[in-house]
């Protein structure tokens, strides 16, 4: 988002891979293990069982969408990249919409995401809104960075997109840009209000 990073030595690291099954079960058992928690102790706050869990950190299992969000929370996981999966080929005529203000908020130090169309699972992109409320590359711990690719849309305000390979880009109302998220990136804003952007991960 992103988020979702999202963005530094530049910018800072709100994720690292955006996971695949294999990432995803290493992120949340080292989430569980900083946490201090067993695999009973973990499954029994985010109301799975111990079976499934122990599946997703061993990639024996692909996890919904609200057994992923249950997780992030019992976690303190922040990583708007968790919720893009790869999706089913044979799956057709899905919908989902988010009303004006409805999204899922997942919120980090530097940036406020919210995640819009939460409902579906196995998505094959993820689109939310962002404030950036990072005013310095300093913010961040280190670059953000994760698989696929992204497009960022700004709504409104104005920011600075760092990239690792790029010189640093200002961007204000209306603009877009693409670029591969595997390239360290990060966004802070630099007009008197947050800038939000909408971001949309591939």
């Amino acid at each position: 988002m992103e988020p979702v990073q999202t963005e530094e030595t530049g910018p800072a690291r709100d994720a690292g891979d955006a996971p695949d099954g294999q990432v995803l079960g290493q992120m949340i058992r080292d989430a569980r293990k900083e946490k201090g928690l067993t695999l009973e102790e973990a499954a029994k706050a985010a109301a799975i069982g111990r079976s499934t869990l122990s599946k997703i950190e061993n990639n024996l299992t692909k996890p919904s969408f609200d057994i992923i969000r249950r997780l992030m929370q019992t976690l303190d996981l922040k990583t708007p990249q968790l919720f893009v999966q790869s999706g089913d080929g044979d799956i057709s005529g899905r919908r989902d919409y988010t009303l004006a203000g409805r999204g899922e908020h997942q919120e980090t130090a530097t940036y406020d995401h919210e995640l819009l169309c939460t409902e579906l699972t196995s998505k094959r992109m993820l689109p939310y809104i962002s404030t950036i409320k990072a005013r310095d590359v300093s913010e961040f711990e280190s670059w953000v960075r994760h698989r696929g690719e992204e497009f960022m849309f700004v709504i409104s305000g104005s920011l600075t997109l760092y990239t690792e390979h790029y010189r640093p880009l200002e961007m204000t109302e209306g603009d877009s840009v693409y670029y591969d998220s595997g390239m360290g990136h990060g966004c802070v804003s630099t007009s008197t209000e947050d800038a939000r952007v909408l971001w949309v991960s591939l």
